[in-house]
């Protein structure tokens, strides 16, 4: 298998774009990250968009696998000031892979209120779905071998890298 490179900040290039277009005519929404990554990916659309209901969430005790996975050590708190009943919500990750992040964090806005819609935005699709989500958004779509993790970093001056680790 080719191992494929990544310029992430291209990608985001390409994913902020596809989301001013996708949400052109969306009426105003909130934008929320999934830590870390996007959480940080969430920062910057909504600087873009001028979108002022940004939110975060953090999916550690939502997950199924939680007791597989263990506690990350950098559990943070989920921190959503905006009401989100009826509201149209991006939700924001960085990698899409199996679909359980994305379950959880859905599951995490529940607690919040009734959201009217929500859309899903991640800079890389991976595949290798166990659950049936898909990105409404995703600048970039890749197959990667089942033990590898790709992860996103952020600088001190805010510039991203990806990287493939291969555990």
């Amino acid at each position: 298998m080719n191992t494929p490179e990544f310029d992430a900040e291209a990608l985001y290039a390409q994913l902020e774009q596809q989301v001013k277009t996708g949400l052109a005519a969306a009426g105003p929404i909130a934008i929320v990250g999934i830590y870390s990554g996007g959480a940080w990916l969430a920062e910057r659309l909504a600087k873009s968009l001028g979108v002022t209901d940004l939110g975060y969430v953090d999916v550690s005790f939502y997950r199924d696998d939680y007791a597989e996975k263990g506690l990350h050590p950098e559990v943070k708190t989920s921190q959503i000031s905006f009401d989100v009943n009826g509201a149209t919500i991006l939700l924001v990750d960085d990698v899409l892979y199996t679909g359980r992040t994305t379950r959880a964090a859905i599951n995490t806005l529940f607690d919040y209120g009734r959201p009217a819609k929500i859309m899903l935005a991640a800079l890389v699709d991976r595949g290798g779905r166990q659950l049936p989500v898909a990105a409404d958004f995703v600048a970039q779509t890749c197959a990667l071998a089942e033990n590898s993790q790709l992860i996103l970093q952020r600088a001190d001056d805010g510039r991203l890298s990806l990287t493939i680790d291969h555990a």
